[in-house]
C-alpha cells in the first residue's frame, strides 16, 4: 500500500496570500490535481499539521473546498497554526477527530497499517508538548497495536533539525525522553511522520525512523548556522510517498507537485543502452 504525506499547507482566506507573498491555496489546488493523477493511486493521505494559517474558521471552510476535489481518503492532524475547535467544526464527517476529547488523537486502520496521530499544540506557544496524558494514551494505544505494524504521525519533529529558528519552537526535553521510552518498546513502530520544517529531514529516533515533510507550497531555508535568520524559499512545492511491503517494511520517497520533462527512456527503441 502507498501512504501519501502533505504538510504545513497555511491556507488563508480566499484571495490572502502567506507572508503576503505565498499563495498558498494556488499552491494546495496544484497539489491535489497532481495527487489525483498519481498512479498507483495513494490508499490515503495524511496531512501533518498546519493546515491553515492563523486558525480561523474562514481558512477551515477555504481548505475544505480546496479538498474536494481530492480523490483519496485522507486524515488531518492539527499543527501549531491550527485550532482545534476549528478544525472539527469544519470537518464534522472526520468523526476520527474526535476519538479524543481534548486532543485531536485518534488511531485508524489504513490497509495493514495502524495510523496513530499524536497532538503536539501547545497552543499559544508555536513549539510542541507532548503532556503525561497524551503520552498515556500513546502507550494505551501501542500496546493495542503491538501486532501491527505501526505509523505514528505528529506535528512537530521529536528531534533537533540545526535549523536553529525553528528549533526553539521544536519539541520540549522531558516530553522527547518519555516519548522515546514509549516508543523504544515497540519494534513495530515504522516510522514516526512530522510536519513544521516545510523540509525533508530524517534522523534515528527510539529504535526507528523519524522524519519531516516539505510543503506543497513555500519552504524553510535550509541554512545551518547557528545564528540563521528565519526565513523560507520557494523551491519547488513537495510531498513524500511512504511505499509499504510486509517484508521491507515502509520506504519514502520525495515527490514534486510541478511538472517536469520526461519521462525519457534510458534505452532506444531497439533496446539498447543510450550512451
Amino acid at each position: 500500500m502507498i501512504l501519501c504525506q502533505i504538510s504545513d499547507m497555511h491556507i488563508k482566506r480566499p484571495g490572502e496570500r502567506a507572508y503576503q507573498r505565498v499563495d498558498t491555496a494556488a499552491y494546495l489546488r496544484r497539489a491535489v490535481t497532481h495527487l489525483n493523477q498519481l498512479w498507483p493511486r495513494p490508499d490515503a493521505v495524511v496531512m501533518t499539521g498546519d493546515l491553515v494559517d492563523s486558525g480561523d474558521p474562514l481558512e477551515y471552510a477555504h481548505l475544505r473546498a480546496l479538498l474536494g476535489d481530492l480523490q483519496i481518503p485522507y486524515y488531518l492532524s492539527a499543527g501549531n497554526h491550527d485550532s482545534r475547535a476549528a478544525l472539527r467544526a469544519a470537518f464534522p464527517e472526520h468523526t476520527y477527530l474526535r476519538q479524543n476529547a481534548e486532543f485531536v488523537q485518534y488511531a485508524v486502520d489504513v490497509g495493514p497499517l495502524r495510523l496513530i496521530a499524536l497532538d503536539t499544540q501547545d497552543y499559544p506557544n508555536p513549539g510542541g508538548r507532548l503532556c503525561e496524558r497524551r503520552l498515556d494514551w500513546l502507550s494505551g494505544q501501542l500496546g493495542v497495536a503491538a501486532d501491527r505494524p505501526v505509523v505514528i504521525t505528529m506535528h512537530h519533529p521529536p528531534f533537533p533539525t540545526g535549523i536553529g529558528h525553528m528549533d526553539e519552537i521544536g519539541m520540549t526535553s522531558p516530553d522527547l525522553e518519555r516519548l522515546r521510552d514509549i516508543v523504544q518498546q515497540y519494534p513495530n513502530v515504522e516510522r514516526i511522520l512530522c510536519g513544521h520544517l516545510h523540509r525533508p529531514i530524517h534522523a534515528r529516533f527510539a529504535g526507528t525512523i523519524a522524519s519531516t515533510c516539505p510543503s506543497p507550497a513555500h519552504q524553510v531555508a535550509l541554512d545551518l548556522r547557528p545564528d540563521a535568520p528565519s526565513a523560507f524559499m520557494m523551491e519547488p512545492p513537495s510531498y513524500q510517498l511512504h511505499w509499504w511491503q510486509a517484508d521491507t517494511g515502509l520506504v519514502t520517497h520525495a515527490g514534486f507537485c510541478d511538472p517536469y520533462e520526461g519521462p525519457y527512456p534510458f534505452h532506444d527503441a531497439d533496446g539498447k543502452l543510450i550512451p
